[in-house]
């Protein structure tokens, strides 16, 4: 019987990290940490071009994509502009 209520029943809850993913990124981690001398040598090897590249590459598998915004108005609403009015205190009439 198909579930149609729209309520979600088991299985993860949101935010619960995937046991495989988290898995996958350690030994991912653990490989790149036990051939990091190796992987440099091998990076410097490459023309300026390529050693960008890759770099590039393995920079998305430690600092997080940033995801594009948008800006969006409300075209209803009409512009109003800000007076900001100077008042010179040297000139004051009080003296």
């Amino acid at each position: 019987m198909a579930n149609t209520t729209g309520q979600k029943f088991g299985g993860r809850t949101k935010g619960t990290s995937n046991k495989t993913t988290t898995e996958l990124r350690e030994k991912f981690s653990l490989l790149i940490e036990n051939n990091f001398d190796k992987l440099q040598q091998d990076i410097d090897l490459l023309d300026p071009k390529d050693r960008i590249k890759t770099i590039l590459e393995l920079a998305r598998f430690v600092v997080p994509t940033l995801k594009a915004t948008e800006l969006t108005t409300d075209s209803n609403k009409s512009f109003q502009p800000i007076t900001i009015t100077f008042v010179d205190s040297k000139n004051d009439s009080n003296k």
